[in-house]
């Protein structure tokens, strides 16, 4: 009787222990505790996360908190096909100018007291239109508002089918339905919080609100009426919970992972790189009994910015700008600095895998051409020592202390100053900041969402033009590519836009990214897409 009673008691502990843990999250013990820690998902997000509130989902820190917890209209697969969500079917009618939606009838909201009796209620067309139209209210100031700018009206038919109307026809329109800006939200709570929906969200989504300790975690739990079912018909999520912390060092992530505490990893950083990846890009020996390795193309430029509003005459100068594009091998700094994960940008904006894209536009190493080029602009201003300031994150601390030693060896003497993201983001988006470190990641899969940051009437903080660039023949191209319908005539519009854009420098690309994930052995069903989206309805944790 001895071995069974160290097991009953050796079992107790562990249950104890698994209690301990699960309320310590989620602030609630019952007898299913033991299942829920099993069956929480947990990940780190570095960064933190600024707003859950869809309207304000700009950084990929907020979309995927805000994927968990809202639905929109339609949705992106991994394959980046259009499908379903909210609307379970729709079309465009000839003129190309009205889509028409049919809301399914079991999507309901999440459970509050402002519902009344039943804690709930179904999605109408009216929640979609008070949605978009919210986003576009100047008061509201999202940084989504660019979105739906085109949007001549909309229609509300039926409590469960509308029409929305564009002001000229455009492409890309299903696909930015797709973003986050676009979820769906009730009208009654979101009034009823004002500025405080950031932080008390209630949407469709798998999950569903639970806590919110700001720079410390975020927890989030199933939501058992959701709407999806999996191909066998089971109901979406699998999981029972979603924890979040907020460890702002990633080497200290990274050790999480390692010892287990966290199940997934999406990040490449210097600390790390060489223990988990060999300079192929694979994973190391030790690692693959426990880790997978999960890499695929992403829609994601990594690259400088200058601000051209600055009264610098440094960033005021195509010579100087263009000195930076030449000055650094691109090459060289994946290989040593990224373990070969990512294309050198000798391109332009648009990033590889993207109709538009084209690598003969931007530039390569050529220190002999930016040496001259730095001359001419001593010459022609009387600046004989130029000097600038990279703003980066410590994250990125590597690539720019590498840029810096390559350009100061062509004689342009840089300093590199360090913030945190969220005053970088903060500084970048109100122009306080010449040259920074910055990414886009695709919104959609269109050309045109990154050739957004040039339009003159997109300058930050109100839009993604955070270098202010303006030409008047760039905002002409930008506005026909709404029109044009031959998917032909719009790809060598947007290389054109891109190889104007890359003339006049208002940035440097560095890399055209790849996604890069780990997960813990037991980990399924995460997937991989290339706008890097993060999707846990299907994942199961074994």
């Amino acid at each position: 009787m001895i071995k069974p009673i160290a097991k009953q008691f050796h079992s107790l502990n562990n249950c104890l222990l698994i209690s301990c843990f699960v309320f310590f999250f989620f602030s609630c013990g019952n007898e299913t505790d033991s299942k829920q820690d099993r069956l929480v998902f947990r990940y780190n997000e570095h960064k933190n996360i600024g707003s859950l509130d869809p309207a304000f989902a700009k950084d990929n820190a907020d979309i995927w908190a805000v994927n968990q917890l809202f639905n929109g209209l339609i949705q992106m697969d991994d394959s980046l096909n259009i499908v379903p969500s909210i609307a379970s079917h729709w079309k465009i009618f000839p003129d190309a100018l009205t889509y028409s939606f049919k809301l399914r009838k079991d999507v309901f909201y999440h459970k509050h007291h402002l519902f009344g009796t039943d804690s709930t209620r179904q999605v109408t067309a009216q929640d979609v239109k008070y949605s978009i139209l919210r986003i576009s209210d100047t008061k509201l100031a999202s940084p989504g508002s660019w979105v739906v700018k085109n949007i001549k009206s909309i229609d509300i038919i039926s409590s469960d089918s509308l029409h929305i109307s564009l002001n000229t026809p455009d492409p890309s329109f299903l696909g930015k339905l797709t973003m986050k800006y676009c979820s769906v939200v009730p009208r009654e709570i979101v009034e009823h919080y004002g500025n405080d929906f950031r932080a008390n969200p209630i949407g469709t989504g798998p999950f569903k609100f639970q806590k919110w300790i700001e720079n410390i975690k975020l927890v989030l739990r199933k939501n058992d009426t959701y709407f999806e079912k999996d191909n066998s018909g089971n109901s979406l999520p699998y999981l029972e919970a979603v924890a979040i912390s907020f460890l702002p060092d990633k080497q200290s992530e990274f050790l999480q992972f390692i010892q287990g505490n966290l199940d997934f990893l999406n990040s490449l950083d210097a600390s790390y790189q060489d223990d988990i990846l060999t300079s192929k890009g694979e994973l190391r020996g030790k690692y693959n009994q426990s880790i997978n390795l999960i890499r695929g193309p992403y829609l994601n430029t990594e690259y400088l910015a200058f601000f051209l509003d600055s009264e610098s005459s440094e960033m005021q100068s195509s010579l100087l700008r263009q000195a930076v594009n030449y000055g650094f091998d691109r090459k060289k700094m994946m290989i040593y600095l990224r373990n070969g994960v990512g294309i050198p940008a000798n391109g332009g904006f648009i990033p590889k895998g993207l109709p538009g894209f084209n690598d003969s536009i931007g530039y390569s190493y050529n220190p002999k051409k930016a040496k001259q080029l730095l001359e001419q602009y001593r010459t022609e201003t009387g600046n004989s020592n130029p000097k600038i300031t990279l703003t980066t994150t410590s994250n990125y601390l590597n690539f720019c202390e590498y840029i810096q030693r390559e350009l100061q060896k062509i004689g342009l003497e840089v300093s590199v100053d360090v913030m945190p993201p969220a005053t970088l983001k903060d500084a970048k988006a109100n122009g306080k900041l010449d040259l920074f470190r910055a990414s886009w990641v695709a919104d959609y899969p269109d050309a045109q969402n990154y050739l957004s940051l040039f339009y003159s009437q997109n300058f930050a903080p109100n839009g993604p033009n955070y270098t202010h660039y303006t030409n008047p023949i760039f905002d002409t191209w930008y506005t026909e590519s709404f029109k044009l319908t031959d998917n032909k005539k719009r790809e060598e519009l947007y290389t054109k836009m891109d190889s104007l854009v890359m003339r006049e420098t208002p940035i440097v690309p560095l890399y055209y990214d790849e996604v890069i994930r780990f997960t813990q052995k037991g980990i399924t069903g995460l997937g991989n897409n290339p706008i890097n989206l993060l999707e846990l309805k299907r994942v199961r944790k074994n």
